[in-house]
């Protein structure tokens, strides 16, 4: 079953709303907060490397965490309030 079609935000995926939540952004930051348990819900950009993509979904399905595609880097970067693209973030625990 592929997920993609399944997990996406309606029409591709809208940028996240992250205000007031604390997050990380970027891959090697992400599976720490995977590995560690902090990771509560993971944003993947779909015109990311996906040999960095596919390795983050994999890992969130091992972890039980949800995850969701949206449209690009460059919006999940802005989402993020960073001024470049971003091929992962996630909301972490507090």
């Amino acid at each position: 079953m592929d997920m993609k079609k399944i997990s996406k935000i309606p029409k591709c995926g809208a940028k996240p709303d992250l205000t007031g939540k604390r997050f990380v952004v970027g891959t090697k930051q992400l599976k720490k907060a995977v590995a560690s348990g902090r990771a509560r819900y993971v944003y993947l950009a779909e015109n990311a490397d996906p040999a960095v993509t596919d390795v983050l979904e994999q890992l969130c399905r091992s972890n039980h965490i949800q995850f969701t595609w949206v449209r690009s880097m460059a919006e999940l970067g802005q989402a993020c309030g960073i001024e470049v693209g971003a091929a992962a973030a996630a909301v972490i625990d507090p």
